[in-house]
C-alpha cells in the first residue's frame, strides 16, 4: 500500500465507521501503527477511540484512550458519546467520572451525552449533579446543552424541575419547543402545550411536523375537536396540508375525535401515503366501532403491496375481535409471523385479546404464554379474555400471579376485568372479596366501573334491592353503567317499579338513547302494564328518539349472512320461514312450548 499521510488514514478510520464496518477499522489501526511513529497525531487517537467506540467496541477504545498521550476533552466525549450510542449508559457514566479525575472539563458536546446516559439509568439525582455541573462551568444557557437538560427531567419526570428549565433558557430552538410540547402532553398536562404552541408563533418560530403533530395529540387527549380543526386551518395556510407526517397526525386526531369521516377524506386526498396513513385509518375505523371498513381497508393495502407493521397488525387483530371473526384473526396472524412481526408485544397483547374475545380461551392462553415478554396491556388483554367469558377461577388465580410478577402490579382495568368475570360467573362471595381489598392489598381506590361490576352481580344474583342499596351509599353520583346494570337487573327478575326508578336516572343521564326506553317498555309489557308501555312509545316519539332496527349475522362459507328485523330482502327468506315454522311445529309437539308473541312488537 502506498504511503498515506495522517489525514488519509483519519478518512479511512471515519469510513469505517461510516459502513459499520469493525474489520475495516482494524485493518486501518494496523495501516496507522505500520505507517506512522508512535506517538501519532493526537488527532488520530480521537479518531480511532470514536471509532471503537461507536462500533460497540469499548475494550479497543478504552485501550486507545490509555495508549494517548494526551488525553483532550474530544477523545474522552468521543468514548462517551460511544458508550451512549450503545446503550452502555453505566460505562458512560463512569467513563466522565474519570474524565473529570483527570482534571478535564467536559464541553458542550459532553453534556449531552452525560445527560442521555442519566435518563438511560433513570438516576434523576445524578442528572440533577451533571446540571448544577453545567451552570459551574457555564454551559447550561448553551441551546444543546440545555435541551439536553430538559429532555432528561421531562423523560425522568421531573415536569416542575423541567419548567422552571424551560422558563430560564435565554435561547430556545425549535427542538427545545418540540420537546415541551410533547413532554407537556405525554405527561397529561395539554393546555400547557397548547400555551407553548401559542407562545412559539408569538416569538416568531416557525412550526414544523413534530410541533404540529404534538398539538394535535394535545387536543385528541383533551383540548376537543374545535381547537384541532383550528389547528388544521393554520396548517393549511402555513402550505404544510400535504406533509405526510402532518396529515397522518390529522387522520388519527380526526378518529380520536369521533370524526372518522374526515379522517377518510384527508386519507382520500393525500398525494402520497405511507404505512403510517394505513395503519392511522385502520385504528379510526376500530376506535369508532367500524370493525368491517378496517378490514376492508387493511385488504386493500395488502394489495397495493403495503407492508404490514406491527400497529397496523394490532390494530386489524382488534378488529377481528369485535367482529368475532376468528377466522379473520387467525389469517392476520400467519400474515404476522411472515412480516416478522409476530413477536412485537403489541402484536401479541392484540392477538391474546382477539382469540379471548372470540371464546377461544385455550388459543388466548397458549399465545399469552408463546410472548417473549409481557407488558400490563398483555396481563389485561387474558384477564379480559377471561371476563368476556365468564372464567372467574381464572381470572381470579391470573390476578395472583400478576401480583407476584416483577415489574407488574394489578391496575385499574385489571380489577375491572377480574370483578366482570365474576360477575359473569355469579361468583359474588370472590366478587365481594376483591372489591373489599382493592384499597389494602392493590392501592387502587373503586371507581365507577367496579361499583358497576358489583351492581351486575348482585343483580345476576337476585339480590336487586341489595343492589340499590349499594347504589345509594356510593361515594359520587350512580354514572350510566351502575344505573344500566340495575335497570338490567330489575328487567331480569321483574322489578318494574324499582325499574322505573333506574330508568329515570338514565333518562336524566342519557335522554337520547333509545335502549333504556325500550328496556322499561318491554319490563312493563311483560307484566302486562300497557298504558305505561304506550306512554313511553309516545315520549319516544315526541322527542324523536328511534331504536335502531335489531340484526344479527353468521359466516357461513367464508360469506357473511346478515338478519334484520322485519326485513324480507334476504335472498332465502321463504325457505328461512320454512325452517321456522317447522322449528316451531316440533317445539310444540316435543315440550308443548309455544312462542310467547304478545311483545315481540316491543323487542323490534
Amino acid at each position: 500500500m502506498p504511503f498515506l499521510s495522517p489525514n488519509s488514514l483519519a478518512s479511512l478510520v471515519e469510513f469505517a465507521l461510516s459502513i459499520r464496518s469493525s474489520l475495516l477499522g482494524r485493518v486501518a489501526h494496523a495501516q496507522i501503527l505500520k505507517t506512522l511513529k508512535t506517538p501519532f497525531p493526537a488527532f488520530l487517537y480521537n479518531h480511532l477511540v470514536n471509532m471503537y467506540a461507536k462500533l460497540d467496541q469499548l475494550n479497543s477504545a478504552e485501550l486507545i484512550l490509555e495508549l494517548a498521550p494526551c488525553r483532550s476533552v474530544v477523545t474522552w466525549t468521543s468514548l462517551i458519546a460511544g458508550s451512549v450510542q450503545n446503550g452502555r449508559f453505566a460505562s458512560a457514566l463512569l467513563h466522565f467520572s474519570d474524565m473529570l479525575s483527570d482534571c478535564v472539563r467536559p464541553n458542550d458536546f459532553t453534556f449531552p451525552c452525560v445527560f442521555k446516559a442519566s435518563t438511560g439509568l433513570r438516576m434523576a439525582m445524578t442528572g440533577k449533579q451533571v446540571h448544577a455541573l453545567a451552570v459551574k462551568e457555564g454551559l447550561i444557557n448553551d441551546v444543546f446543552v440545555g435541551c439536553s437538560a430538559f429532555d432528561m427531567y421531562s423523560k425522568l419526570g421531573l415536569l416542575d424541575d423541567a419548567y422552571k428549565l424551560f422558563v430560564e433558557m435565554p435561547h430556545r430552538n425549535l427542538e427545545t419547543w418540540n420537546a415541551y410540547i410533547s413532554n407537556s402532553v405525554l405527561h397529561g398536562r395539554p393546555e400547557d402545550s397548547a400555551i407553548a404552541f401559542i407562545e412559539l408563533l408569538r416569538a416568531g418560530g416557525k412550526p414544523d411536523s413534530i410541533t404540529f403533530c404534538a398539538f394535535l395529540n394535545a387536543c385528541s387527549d383533551k383540548l376537543g375537536l374545535e381547537p384541532g380543526c383550528q389547528l388544521h386551518g393554520f396548517i393549511i395556510r402555513s402550505g404544510c396540508g400535504q406533509n405526510v407526517s402532518i396529515s397522518n397526525g390529522l387522520i388519527d386526531f380526526y378518529g380520536k375525535c369521533g370524526e372518522v369521516v374526515c379522517s377518510e377524506v384527508i386519507f382520500d386526498r393525500m398525494g402520497e401515503r405511507n404505512s403510517v396513513s394505513w395503519s392511522s385509518l385502520i385504528a379510526a375505523y376500530v376506535q369508532n366501532n367500524e370493525e368491517e371498513k378496517a378490514c376492508c381497508l387493511f385488504l386493500r393495502a395488502r394489495k397495493e403491496d403495503i407492508k404490514p407493521t406491527d400497529f397496523m397488525v394490532s390494530s386489524v387483530l382488534c378488529a377481528s375481535a369485535g367482529l368475532s371473526e376468528i377466522e379473520l384473526g387467525r389469517s392476520v396472524q400467519a400474515l404476522a409471523v411472515k412480516a416478522c412481526v409476530d413477536e412485537n408485544i403489541f402484536v401479541g397483547s392484540a392477538l391474546v385479546d382477539m382469540y379471548g374475545k372470540c371464546g377461544s380461551i385455550d388459543k388466548a392462553e397458549q399465545a399469552f404464554n408463546e410472548m417473549p415478554e409481557r407488558n400490563l396491556v398483555s396481563w389485561n388483554a387474558l384477564l379480559g379474555g377471561y371476563a368476556h367469558q365468564g372464567y372467574a377461577d381464572k381470572a381470579v388465580a391470573l390476578l395472583k400471579d400478576m401480583a407476584s410478577v416483577e415489574g407488574i402490579a394489578p391496575s385499574y382495568v385489571s380489577l375491572v376485568c377480574a370483578l366482570s368475570a365474576c360477575s359473569r360467573a355469579g361468583d359474588l362471595k370472590t366478587g365481594m372479596q376483591i372489591f373489599e381489598s382493592m384499597k389494602a392489598r392493590y392501592g387502587i381506590e373503586p371507581g365507577p366501573e367496579h361499583y358497576a361490576c358489583l351492581v351486575d352481580l348482585f343483580g345476576r344474583a337476585g339480590m336487586v334491592e341489595c343492589a340499590y342499596d349499594f347504589i345509594r351509599r356510593m361515594p359520587f353520583p350512580p354514572t350510566i353503567s351502575i344505573w344500566g346494570a340495575l335497570l338490567g337487573a330489575c328487567r331480569m327478575h321483574g322489578k318494574p317499579e324499582l325499574g322505573k326508578l333506574a330508568a329515570e336516572k338514565l333518562f336524566e343521564l342519557d335522554p337520547k338513547d333509545s335502549g333504556n326506553h325500550v328496556v322499561l317498555s318491554n319490563m312493563l309489557a311483560a307484566t302486562s302494564r300497557w298504558e305505561e308501555v304506550t306512554v313511553i312509545r309516545n315520549e319516544m316519539k315526541e322527542v324523536g328518539i328511534k331504536k335502531g332496527a335489531g340484526f344479527s349475522w353468521i359466516t357461513v362459507n367464508s360469506r357473511i349472512h346478515i338478519f334484520q328485523a322485519k326485513d324480507k330482502s334476504y335472498e332465502k327468506d321463504s325457505e328461512l320461514q320454512d325452517m321456522l315454522g317447522k322449528l316451531r311445529k316440533e317445539m310444540q309437539e316435543a315440550a308443548g312450548s309455544i312462542a310467547d308473541a304478545n311483545y315481540a312488537l316491543f323487542e323490534a
